[in-house]
């Protein structure tokens, strides 16, 4: 049975997604830099995998050990990121090229990875974790950072979309944290829901602020 793949999990939204795709009955791959197997749903079949998302070797292995696991997955979610304050000139370009890797790149090498085979077996869905639907001066590299997976969705969307693959993001417009109005088990229904919509009714972002409940666009 093809599963879920979470990469990027840690104790709040990724730990939420994955909790919330096994509540439905799915298998979940876990993929952290660090063993989270502590995040593993309870009960669910469940293989929990390390790798650093910099490192393209480490991350591509994990993603054929899910796949020899669980089959080609239904839903994978990228929600990896390197999120630190960093005005223009304050990050060194080492600095700003890890960033860039931990936001974007592993993104694109899991997508470059998985969405071909997804293509081949019917589609699927590829939801990344978004952010900053504006940039903030504060968080330059972050800012950037967001603004490339948006068009990495929309770049998937064009290249394997016709082929069943719903490539979308839920960019999360404020700090995560449980009981609040961005508390994870909140947004995690936003991965869900994209991943049942019909073909006619998808969407490619959903802005979860204050108040929204989750804007569709």
């Amino acid at each position: 049975m093809a599963g879920a793949l979470i990469i990027g999990v840690g104790p709040g939204v990724g730990r939420a997604v994955a909790h919330r795709f096994a509540r439905a009955g799915l298998p979940v791959a876990l993929v952290a830099r660090t063993d989270r197997s502590d995040l593993a749903p309870p009960g669910a079949r469940t293989l929990a995998l390390t790798a650093d998302v910099t490192d393209e070797d480490a991350l591509r292995a994990a993603l054929d050990r899910a796949t020899a696991a669980f089959g080609v997955p239904e839903v994978v979610v990228y929600n990896a990121a390197l999120i630190r304050p960093d005005r223009i000139g304050e990050l060194p370009a080492e600095g700003q090229l890890r960033a860039w890797s931990v936001n974007v790149l592993g993104a694109l090498t899991a997508a470059a990875h998985l969405a071909p085979a997804m293509a081949d077996h019917g589609g699927g869905s590829f939801l990344v974790t978004g952010g900053m639907p504006e940039p903030k001066p504060e968080y330059v590299s972050l800012s950037l950072g967001k603004a490339a997976v948006r068009t990495l969705v929309t770049l998937l969307d064009q290249t394997y979309g016709a082929a069943g693959v719903h490539a979308a993001s839920v960019t999360i417009d404020g700090p995560v944290a449980p009981g609040t109005p961005f508390d994870p088990e909140i947004i995690a229904e936003h991965y869900w829901r994209l991943h049942t919509q019909p073909r006619a009714e998808w969407r490619h972002e959903v802005v979860h602020g204050t108040g929204t409940g989750g804007t569709a666009r």
